[in-house]
């Protein structure tokens, strides 16, 4: 008896790392001081020292059940985007400027090829949002895990001087809401989502004229990643108020988090097009509207606010870095919480 024998293939192990060793590469910032394959990964801070009050923010998620989608159609090279995605967005949000990633993958049977694709895909999302990938771990664990499955999940650590911080304190009655649209469903209601689609290769297979695509891509489409808006709108001498990333609990429940006590959101559902992936899951398992923006983000995977003085400004230097984005209302007096109307 052996390790093999008992379900964990050692080599396979070492040739998933040699396979994504040059994703993994493609990653590195000047600040990473350690090489791929160590026991921990380094990254020097001496490059931030100028910062009045240098600050470390952190984001940890993964892809949950969004997974299952890339099991039925074996395409594994996008997940990683999310994963990423929905850790250095939730840095984002608070001003910060991502600094490294780290992910961990368990599965039931290590196939290298696998494991580099999937790896591939967080590498592309680190390179989208300028994080070292410094490091990571593949578990293979035989019986936990069904052999043709896999978990992702991931770390992100990001910086940003105290000063910076977008806290939302400073909101005030008036302040304009801009919304920065989505991908598409991002990595958040896929169990809903599972139950509305039948999960069988010839429905995901089927293409929709509506939605430009077939219905397995547009599901899998990977999450947007907002690290270089929010950068630029920064860069363009805007200060962002407060921010939102619009993820598990919609509207109603994310928007409210970027508010200060005596303000509400006033968000007009007619100030942009709700993409075609949402009527058509709206539309397939008959899902109340309230409910619809009570789960996705409908659109709109980032929202923040500014002074009403800076609205043109924030959306010249989003359009300019080629995202679209919209007023989509207003800060009002009024019990913290959002309104769509």
């Amino acid at each position: 008896m052996d390790y093999k024998n008992a379900g964990v293939d050692i080599e396979a192990g070492y040739r998933s790392v040699e396979l994504m060793k040059k994703h993994v590469q493609a990653t590195m910032r000047e600040e990473v001081l350690t090489n791929i394959g160590g026991f921990s990964g380094a990254f020097s801070l001496k490059k931030f020292k100028e910062m009045e009050n240098p600050t470390l923010v952190s984001g940890t998620d993964g892809v949950g059940t969004k997974l299952k989608l890339a099991f039925l159609m074996d395409k594994h090279d996008t997940v990683g985007i999310d994963c990423v995605a929905m850790c250095v967005n939730d840095i984002a949000c608070a001003g910060g400027e991502p600094l490294y990633f780290l992910d961990y993958i368990a599965c039931g049977k290590n196939i290298p090829e696998k494991i580099a694709s999937i790896v591939s895909g967080v590498a592309a999302g680190c390179l989208q949002s300028g994080a070292a990938l410094i490091g990571g771990e593949t578990a293979e664990m035989p019986g936990f895990y069904p052999e043709d499955e896999y978990d992702l999940a991931g770390f992100a650590v990001g910086i940003v001087d105290e000063k910076d911080l977008i806290t939302g304190k400073d909101v005030k009655p008036g302040d304009v809401l801009i919304g920065i649209a989505s991908s598409g469903i991002h990595s958040n209601g896929y169990s809903l989502v599972r139950k509305v689609f039948p999960m069988e290769a010839d429905a995901l297979h089927t293409y929709y004229e509506e939605l430009g695509s077939t219905l397995g891509e547009a599901l899998l489409t990977p999450t947007k990643i907002y690290v270089k808006a929010l950068r630029a709108v920064k860069d363009a001498g805007v200060t962002i108020k407060a921010c939102s990333h619009i993820t598990g609990g919609g509207f109603y429940e994310n928007i409210p988090r970027m508010l200060p006590d005596g303000i509400r959101a006033v968000v007009r559902k007619d100030s942009y097009e709700v993409p075609a992936i949402f009527r058509l899951l709206a539309r397939t398992g008959n899902i109340d509207e309230k409910m619809m923006y009570n789960t996705y983000n409908m659109g709109i995977g980032m929202m923040i606010a500014v002074d009403p003085s800076d609205a043109d400004q924030a959306l010249k230097a989003l359009h300019d870095a080629g995202e679209s984005a919209f007023v989509a209302g207003q800060a009002e007096v009024g019990e913290k919480g959002v309104v769509i109307c």
